[in-house]
C-alpha cells in the first residue's frame, strides 16, 4: 500500500502542476476562458477560436512536451550517477548535448527550413555516443574511466567545432538562431515535436525503468556485479543505449539545457535515497516538475521569453550548493 501511495502522488503532482499551468501565459486568460474551451472539447461545444488555439495549440502541447523532456534529462542523469558511481554525472556526459548542439547549429547554417534542426541534432546527438566508444576501443583501462574521458574530448570537440560554426555564421540571420537553440527553449513546442521526439524519449525512459533494479548491482562495481552472475558489459551498453535516446530526443527539440540531469536526480535521493527502484520514477516525476515549473517562470518573467538555459543555471547552481550543504554527502 505504501509503494501505491508513492507511485500515485507520482503521478499526480505532475498532473495537477501541468493543469495549473494551463492558467499561465502572457495573454491574459481567465479561469473560466480556459474551461470553456475544456469542457467545450470534451462536450463538442462551440468555443472561442482564439481561447481555443492558445490552449490546445501553443500552452497544452509545450506543458506536455516540457514534462518529457525533464523527465528524460532527469532520469538519465539518474541512471548514468548509480553507473559510473559518480554524483557530478549528468545526461549529457557522453557529449551528447554538444553533439546534437553542433548537429542543430549546422542545419541552421545549410538550410533554410528549421524542420532539419530535429534530425540533425539527434543524429550527431548519438554519433557523440558512438566516438565516445570508439575512444575507448583504444586502450584496456577500466571501460566506465574510458567512457568518462571519451565524453569530456567528444564533447570539447564539439563545443570547438560549434565555436567555429558561431564564427562562420551570418551574424544577422544564423547566428542569433544557433545562440537561441542552444539556450534552450520550448516556443517551438506542438504535436508533432511530442510524436515523433517522444518515441525515442518514451523508450529510453521505458528501458531505464526495466532495469532499475539491475541498477543498484551496477553502482556495487564491476567485480561485485560479475559475481552476481549480472553481465556488466550488456547492461551496461543497454543503460547507456536507453540514457542516449533520451537525452538525445529531449536536447533535439529543446535545445540544450543543462543542470536538470544534474541537480534532479540529488533532489530524488534527498526524498527516496539511492535505491534506484524508487529513485528512477521519483527523477522522472520530479524531471517533469521541474521542467513546467521553469517553463512557467520563463513565459512570466519578462515580456520577451526567457531561454530556459539560462533560468536552470540560475537555480540549479545555488540549490545544487544547498544540496551539497544539506546532505554533506551522505546521499553517496
Amino acid at each position: 500500500m505504501r509503494l501505491t501511495r508513492f507511485y500515485i502522488i507520482l503521478v499526480t503532482i505532475p498532473a495537477l502542476l501541468a493543469g495549473i499551468s494551463i492558467f499561465f501565459g502572457r495573454y491574459p486568460l481567465t479561469i473560466e476562458n480556459v474551461f470553456n474551451v475544456l469542457f467545450g472539447l470534451v462536450l463538442n461545444h462551440n468555443v472561442d477560436p482564439t481561447h481555443l488555439g492558445i490552449v490546445v495549440h501553443i500552452r497544452l502541447p509545450r506543458i506536455i512536451l516540457g514534462a518529457m523532456v525533464g523527465a528524460s534529462l532527469s532520469v538519465s542523469g539518474a541512471a548514468f550517477q548509480g553507473m559510473f558511481r559518480n554524483p557530478l554525472v549528468s545526461s549529457g556526459m557522453l557529449g551528447v548535448s554538444s553533439g546534437a548542439g553542433f548537429g542543430a547549429a549546422l542545419a541552421l547554417i545549410l538550410f533554410d527550413h528549421f524542420f532539419w534542426v530535429y534530425p540533425f541534432s539527434f543524429g550527431f546527438g548519438l554519433i557523440a555516443v558512438l566516438l565516445c566508444f570508439i575512444i575507448g576501443r583504444f586502450t584496456s583501462a577500466n571501460q566506465s574511466i574510458t567512457l568518462v574521458l571519451g565524453g569530456v574530448i567528444v564533447g570539447s570537440v564539439f563545443s570547438a567545432l560549434i565555436s567555429f560554426l558561431k564564427y562562420v555564421a551570418d551574424p544577422m540571420d544564423e547566428l542569433p538562431a544557433i545562440v537561441f537553440w542552444l539556450m534552450g527553449s520550448l516556443s517551438r513546442a506542438d504535436y508533432t515535436h511530442i510524436l515523433v521526439a517522444g518515441i525515442p524519449m518514451i523508450a529510453g525512459t521505458i528501458g531505464l525503468i526495466a532495469v532499475k533494479w539491475k541498477l543498484n548491482v551496477l553502482a556495487m562495481g564491476d567485480r561485485e556485479a560479475q559475481s552476481l552472475g549480472l553481465n556488466v558489459k550488456a547492461y551496461r551498453l543497454f543503460v547507456i543505449i536507453c540514457a542516449t535516446l533520451a537525452t538525445a530526443g529531449a536536447v533535439c527539440v529543446s535545445g540544450v539545457i543543462g543542470w536538470i540531469g544534474l541537480v534532479v536526480p540529488h533532489m530524488g535521493r534527498m526524498l527516496t535515497g539511492n535505491d534506484n527502484r524508487r529513485l528512477i520514477p521519483a527523477c522522472i516525476s520530479i524531471g517533469a516538475c521541474f521542467l513546467i515549473i521553469v517553463d512557467d517562470i520563463s513565459r512570466l518573467l519578462t515580456s520577451s521569453e526567457m531561454p530556459l538555459g539560462i533560468l536552470t543555471s540560475i537555480l540549479g547552481g545555488p540549490f545544487f550548493i544547498y544540496l551539497l550543504k544539506k546532505t554533506k554527502g551522505r546521499q553517496w
